[in-house]
This record gives C-alpha cells, structure tokens and sequence, in this order.
C-alpha cells in the first residue's frame, strides 16, 4: 500500500531516504515526504505527487540536514493525496513525526477520544492518531509511549518514529504490514522492502508481528510487545542491486517479462532431482495427500489467475477436487474446511490482507496450509505450515509477469509431486513430465522470441475502446490472466470470457471491428474455441489469436496469430500467458501510459 524508510547513522539521512523511497515507490506513488532530526528540531518535507517531486523540494536532500530520519512513499487510502495528508506526520508539540504503512480501523473512534482531550488534527489519515497517541503516552521512555500506543490499534501497521528527545535514535514497530531491518556497519535502516536496502548492506532482519526496534547507528534492539528484549536471526539477502535496476529496459515491466526463462529455471530446477521432485525441507507423504479430500487455492489478483491455472493440472494429474477462490471472498464464505483439506496459499508479497484473513480462517478450521511466495520472512510465509519459495528475484513493476509465472510453474511441480506420491502417474507419463519441467525456461525462451507480432498487433488495437479474451479450460484461465494485464496498465476496458459462454449472452456484445483475443491451446478443445472464432468472426470481430505451432488451420480464421512453443496442454499457461503479457506491454506504451506504475494500483496490497 505505502513504501516507509528509514536511517541513522554518518550519512546526510535525506539522501539516503530519498534513494530508498525511489526502490520502494511500486508501492505507492500519490505523495511522498521525509522527516528528519537536526540540532534537536524535525524536518518535514512533503508533497503530492511523485517522489521527483520530494527530490526538487529538497534539492535532491541537500537542503535537508541530519543524519537520522524517516521517510514514506504513499497510496492513498484515508483522505486524498495532497501536501497536507502525506506523510511523515507530525505531534501537536512538534517532538514526533511517524510514518506507517497500512490501516487502522479504529482511527474513527481513537480521533475522537484525542480530539475531546485537546489534540488537533490537521490531516484526514487514519495515520494521524498514532502520532498523537505517542505524545499523550510519552513520559521520557519512548520505547513504553509506543507499546502503550500500539495496544490501542486495531488493524495492520508497520511505523517508523522518531523524537527529537532522541536525536541518533529510530523506533520501527510492526502488525500484519511487512518491516525489515538493514544492519549496517556504523549505521542501520529499516524499510518496507529490501530493494531499500541492498544498496548499502545485505544484512537483514525480518520483525514478526508485534515486535519493536530500537537503532542507533551502533547498535539495534529489538523487543516483544511486552518490552522484553529478545534475539533476532539475521539473514543474508542473496541479490545485488542490479537485480532491482531495468538493465537498459524502457520499463520494469519488459525487462521482468524478459527475465522470465531465467525466474522458472530458478523455481523449478533446484526441486528437479534426477527422476524426482523434491520439495524445500518438507515432504507431504503419500498417508497425509490420500486423506486430502479436497484442495482449496486461494490469492488475490494475478496470483488467483495462477491459482485457476494450477488447479486445472491439480485435477487431471492428481484426481483431487480442487476449487480456486478469491481470498477476499473465502475469508468470509463460511468455507467448509477442515483437517482434510489442503489450502494452498498464493501471494508474491507474501503480505496480501486479504489472502492472510482467509489463511486464518482456515487455518482455524482445521486445513494445512501451503504457502506459494516470493517474499522470505514474509507474513503468509510464517503462517503457513510448509511454504514453497518462487525464487523470483525482485518484481518492481505494479503489474506482475515473471511473479505470475514463477506461481504456476511451482504450481505445476506440485500437481506432478502429489500426483506421483498418489501413485497416478505411471513411469513413462512421469517421465515426460519431468523432461517438460527441465525444458520450460528454454520454451519460455523460444516462445518470447515467437511473440515479437505483439508490438505490431498492439498498434491496431490501440484504439480500442474494449477487448473480449476468450478460451476454454486451461485457456480460458490464462485468458483471465490476460484481460487483467490490458486493464492494469493500458487502462482499456477488458474482460475474459468462457468461450463455450459466447451464445449465453456474451455475443451479444459482438459488433463490427471488436478486438477478441482467442487463446487457441488446450489441443482437446481447439478445434471447439476455433468455432467460437468463426463465430465472432461472422458478426465482425477482429481476432488474434494465441495457439501452437502445430495449429495451421488457424490462420485461416484469426486475423492475426502469435504461436507459441509445443507443449503439453495442462501446461500451456506457463507459455500462452507471454504473448498477453506482450500485448498489454505494447497497448500501454501506445497509449502513453506509465507502464510500471498503473494510476490507483499498488504492488502490495497490505489493507482490506
């Protein structure tokens, strides 16, 4: 939702702020501010708009002194994104400013209770309470101020806090928003995500829910909701800053789709084992997948589009119902769920309310969980009973590619490992199987180099005021997939359809010149979706198409074609979803759009 940093150590702080809210403004980029402590009095710097903006206010820092502060990068939740409502915000008396990521949901009643006791508000956020709760809590002992106030809040939050009673000094606390310390060498940070830090440590410590840290430039402390003071492991952060840099790209977004052989080589071949797969230090044996009477995929956005496309290789390869539900539905569906189900959890962040929110519940109804992430130490990841890294790397573009596609292919060897242990597979199936896994980076590869008509087919579409996606089965979930891309970031309207639901009322919209994108993959059902062509065809549509090699006769109906790879259908997804990528990529840069960072969206979407 917000991107918050924050440094003390030798360095002039702004600067160092500044750097790290440029990494972190995926997460939000409708205002921006900083704060920083010098000579015993905070310096709040904050505009609307982009953090260019911050940048020219203060000269690129230089007109900011001091060498401890905070800063935040912001997507507006509570009040617009104006100069006022950006954070850092300050105390009544001047001696704190705060900023926070997330939602508190009794701010209402807390603004009230500050307000009869004399405390002015000068913004519309929810974040303002907490500020001014510290102020009424502090007696010389910020560490108490901040465990008193946080016992107030109901919701999710990470805060950074600074006093000028403490002038070398940062306070970080967090619940259910991600927060990550960076452990330096005479100076230490805390931020959002680790693309803030890696360009000066690859130190970090991850905070669990309820915990409060304390860094000077010397020395960090960290302590339990209670104050006690408590030890944290500190990991290594096994990627460089270049991996967080466009390497020559135009955008984020077409280098991370670029990057793709590479991401799926990184999630499939460490579990590729000679003839077996082999999970990350867990085993889910063949006595536990026989009493899985039904398997549950839930995820928000791009991750439940992966999730319709694994579930359909779950089914045909392991014969176990499997059901794909938005999170923001399951988490208040009543599921029925007990020890016999299995939930399978799919987030990039790995901090997705919603998704945690059902995770819980059904987690408390009995079901094992299986985390699906990118994130380590994120929220879901300590949650869930066994979790499966996708290796990704960083994805700093809004709109996800290579984090869609690393879910499917761990997806994939999850159906493959439990449908093996389920006995299902018999050697020869098994075997091919796995020789499709090892060769999908190089598909990925060849298919990237097939779509370049993308850039071509973007130009006529360009206009468009809708696109109808289209597909059956494993198809129709990737066309799913495909119609959120174009809306995310090109801003057309796009919608997917069933192709098999065309004469039930969506063909009605079918008039002369309409765009219709047939995903054309699923070899059992390709010559079904290539009636469905003809039939949009006849009423007037202009169709591209996305199909296999082996499909000729398709480009004697679709306007124009974009192949991709040969592979086996329960499978095509992983490949038939480039080309879509491709074409929203394109449609948006026509359109001059602001590819990586899509108006009213967030990478993280850390509040309900």
């Amino acid at each position: 939702m917000c991107g918050i940093v924050g440094y003390t150590g030798t360095q002039r702080a702004s600067q160092v702020l500044l750097e790290g809210l440029k990494t972190l403004e995926y997460r939000g980029y409708d205002s921006a501010g900083l704060a920083v402590l010098h000579q015993g009095k905070i310096t709040v710097e904050k505009v609307s708009g982009r953090i260019a903006n911050l940048c020219e206010k203060t000269h690129d820092g230089l007109s900011v002194e001091g060498c401890t502060g905070i800063g935040h990068t912001r997507w507006a939740t509570h009040g617009a994104p104006t100069d006022v409502n950006a954070h850092p915000h300050l105390s009544n008396d001047g001696r704190f400013a705060v900023v926070h990521n997330g939602i508190i949901e009794n701010y209402a009643a807390l603004r009230e209770e500050l307000r009869a006791k004399g405390y002015t508000f000068r913004s519309e956020t929810d974040t303002e309470v907490v500020v001014h709760l510290i102020e009424m809590y502090y007696q010389g002992d910020l560490k108490k101020a901040v465990i008193k106030t946080v016992a107030r809040l109901e919701g999710s939050y990470a805060l950074g806090i600074v006093c000028t009673d403490h002038p070398n000094t940062l306070f970080a606390v967090k619940e259910a928003s991600p927060l990550i310390l960076g452990i330096g060498a005479g100076e230490n940070f805390f931020a959002s995500d680790v693309t803030a830090l890696i360009a000066h440590t690859k130190n970090a410590v991850y905070l669990d829910d309820g915990e409060l840290a304390e860094l000077t430039g010397e020395e960090v402390r960290i302590y339990d909701c209670t104050g006690r003071e408590i030890q944290k492991p500190v990991s290594r952060i096994t990627w460089g800053m270049e991996a967080a840099e466009k390497g020559g790209y135009e955008h984020f977004m077409l280098k991370e789709i670029m990057e793709q052989p590479a991401a799926v080589k990184a999630a499939l071949s460490p579990r590729l084992k000679d003839d077996e797969i082999v999970l990350d230090d867990f085993e889910l044996s063949g006595e536990y997948l026989s009493r899985v009477n039904k398997i549950l995929i839930t995820a928000c956005g791009s991750a439940y589009y992966a999730g319709c496309a694994g579930r359909y290789a779950i089914e045909k390869l392991c014969r176990i119902p499997t059901e794909a539900v938005l999170a923001s539905e399951l988490r208040y569906c009543d599921p029925i769920v007990d020890e016999h189900t299995l939930l399978i959890v799919l987030s990039q962040s790995g901090e997705t309310a919603d998704t945690i929110a059902a995770m819980k519940e059904c987690k408390r109804r009995g079901a094992r969980t299986l985390a699906i992430v990118n994130v380590v130490g994120s929220t879901i990841a300590k949650l869930a009973d066994n979790t499966l890294y996708t290796w990704a790397g960083p994805e700093i573009a809004v709109a996800t590619t290579k984090g869609y596609t690393t879910q499917v292919a761990v997806l994939y060897l999850f159906a493959l490992y439990t449908a093996r242990k389920l006995g299902r597979l018999d050697g020869e199936e098994w075997t091919g199987y796995l020789r499709e896994m090892r060769m999908m980076p190089r598909k990925l590869q060849e298919t990237l180099d097939l779509s370049h008509p993308a850039e071509r087919i973007a130009k006529k579409y360009r206009d468009a005021r809708s696109l109808f996606f289209i597909g059956r089965n494993t198809d129709y979930a990737v066309a799913q997939e495909g119609a959120l891309k174009m809306k995310e970031i090109s801003y057309l309207h796009a919608e997917a359809y069933a192709a098999g639901e065309l004469k039930h009322g969506t063909i009605a919209l079918i008039v002369e010149g309409q765009p219709v994108i047939a995903v054309c993959c699923c070899d059992e059902l390709s010559e079904k979706t290539m009636n469905n062509i003809i039939e949009v065809k006849t009423r007037g549509a202009k169709v591209a198409a996305i199909a296999k090699p082996g499909n000729r006769a398709i480009l004697s109906q679709a306007d124009d074609v974009l192949f991709i790879a040969d592979t086996p259908s329960v499978f095509s997804p992983l490949l038939s979803v480039v080309p879509l990528q491709l074409l929203a990529y394109y449609t948006a840069k026509e359109n001059g759009r602001d590819i990586d960072k899509p108006r009213n969206l967030a990478k993280s979407v850390t509040v309900e």
